[in-house]
């Protein structure tokens, strides 16, 4: 499918936010962090309810979004682990070997839109690279294996004002700075990418910004945001500890960074013939993210681990304050945006879907009614998390837990919080669903985790 020469964005701008949960921002119903760009974003553009991550954990997702293949088909189904990690000990299955970093030889967005003609750029959080080892041994870092060997021809790893841009070691975190009341700290990272804005104005261009906020570490050098969210939540009768505050000024700083794009796009003349498009790599950190409700958080396969805000602005071919509760996936922009350039979609992008007539008002559904999620592992650092994978078909979503055969299935129409498991109710479905699951992962040649001897 192709859409007509005049109605092809000129270029696309693709924004990352790290972390970001559910409910963190006011289009998805936040009411304390205060999000006026997100707001604005969503009535210009599209807002997608049942968008989803392509996994709970960070560099699996990105891998995914990158190449257009679920993270089961690459074997990268966890967050970059340095050489030598190992997994928790007296775990009762043995798990795959950690995933690295992106095998260069796979074809990514930077490929695909460069050999096309477009100016490439990627400018922040990579995070598949390997790490630890040397020509890269800062945490995040590019190394050999950053964008640029990815088809991107303008990166830059800087860190902006995110707490990974302080010196190393809690002892060297900053204090609060000079910063008037509206007065943001200094961010280089989205300078960058504005300079890059400006310079490639009268070109095509494809282009990343991956923002570490709001990740953890949580930190502010605004003083006057805590000052403002402390106010807030004694005005609202909210509890919030330290962390929840920092995190809500986190919020607003991110917000602000939106802003500052959005601001610079529309003042170049790029918004009506740019494809922007907006998401988070996946659910929000259960210690002090909002994710609006819904179950679980980052690392879980639950809603709250894999359904992500997600919205995309294109003045006059979107429409302006509409939305979509189609199911996405991560995955699916890849397709997208060769679909939305006139670019032919990579052969090996076998798990991408072109959710463009959704964005353009031509369709209101896709010729798919199933997305399959892997999660093959024990997180070293997280206490809690198991192998499992789950599918959703339809409306009905079942997660399967390696260690016990342990099945749940919910119906997310009327019970999206999944609080009421119907494997018990509904045997035979579950057990057709676990064979869908199982079948599609042996046939995307998954790693699986394996019983001790």
């Amino acid at each position: 499918m192709s859409i007509p020469a005049a109605s092809q964005p000129k270029n696309i701008v693709l924004m990352l936010v790290d972390d970001l949960g559910w409910g963190d921002t006011g289009p998805y119903g936040g009411r304390f962090a205060e999000t006026p760009n997100f707001d604005r974003l969503a009535k210009e553009g599209m807002r997608f309810t049942n968008a989803y991550a392509p996994a709970p954990i960070c560099s699996a997702t990105r891998a995914a979004i990158m190449t257009g293949k679920s993270p089961a088909r690459l074997n990268f189904e966890f967050v970059i682990q340095a050489r030598g990690s190992k997994p928790p000990p007296g775990t009762i299955l043995r798990q795959p070997d950690f995933p690295r970093f992106l095998d260069p030889a796979e074809t990514s967005m930077g490929d695909v839109m460069g050999a096309a003609g477009y100016v490439t750029g990627y400018f922040g959080k990579w995070h598949l690279s390997e790490h630890g080892v040397p020509g890269n041994e800062r945490y995040l870092g590019y190394g050999s294996q950053g964008p640029d060997k990815q088809g991107f021809v303008h990166v830059n790893e800087e860190r902006g004002s995110h707490p990974y841009s302080y010196p190393k070691g809690k002892k060297n975190r900053p204090g609060y700075g000079d910063f008037r009341e509206g007065e943001f700290a200094p961010d280089l990272l989205t300078d960058r990418m504005i300079d890059f804005l400006k310079a490639h104005r009268d070109e095509k261009f494809f282009l990343c910004l991956s923002h570490y906020y709001v990740h953890a570490p949580i930190h502010t050098r605004c003083e006057w945001l805590i000052k403002k969210y402390k106010a807030k939540a004694a005005r609202m009768g909210l509890k919030m500890d330290k962390e929840h505050i920092e995190y809500a000024a986190f919020v607003e700083t991110m917000d602000h960074l939106v802003g500052r794009v959005l601001d610079e796009m529309d003042s170049l003349g790029l918004a009506q013939n740019t494809l922007f498009v907006l998401m988070s790599d996946n659910g929000g950190d259960p210690r002090f993210a909002d994710n609006g409700g819904l179950r679980g958080g980052k690392w879980t396969l639950y809603e709250g681990g894999t359904r992500v805000p997600l919205m995309a602005r294109w003045p006059g071919i979107i429409g302006a304050g509409s939305v979509n509760d189609t199911p996405v996936i991560g995955t699916d922009l890849m397709a997208t945006f060769c679909e939305a350039l006139g670019v032919k979609k990579p052969a090996s992008a076998v798990d991408s879907m072109s959710f463009l007539p959704l964005l353009t008002g031509k369709a209101t559904a896709l010729p798919r009614d199933t997305l399959t999620w892997h999660f093959p592992f024990y997180h070293p650092r997280v206490t809690g998390t198991k192998p499992i994978s789950s599918i959703r078909k339809g409306d009905l979503k079942l997660i399967y837990f390696y260690e016990d055969d342990r099945l749940e299935l919910f119906d997310l129409k009327n019970d999206p919080l999944e609080k009421n498991d119907l494997s018990s109710l509904k045997t035979q479905i579950a057990a057709n669903m676990k064979k869908t699951l199982l079948d599609t992962l042996n046939a995307q040649g998954a790693r699986f985790p394996t019983k001790r001897e």
